[in-house]
């Protein structure tokens, strides 16, 4: 269960940067600061 005030847990997501796909897993950005933005809706018919 992912609370506030604790690590978040590892995860890979899709994501788009310079131009094209990939996917990212949170320990790549190990030891940085990280934003992650998550909206639901997109490319939904929501």
């Amino acid at each position: 269960m992912v609370q506030v005030g604790k690590p978040a847990p590892e995860f890979t997501a899709a994501g788009f940067h310079n131009g094209k796909f990939a996917n990212f897993s949170l320990s790549e950005f190990k030891g940085k600061w990280v934003l992650v933005c998550f909206y639901p809706g997109d490319f939904t018919f929501v």
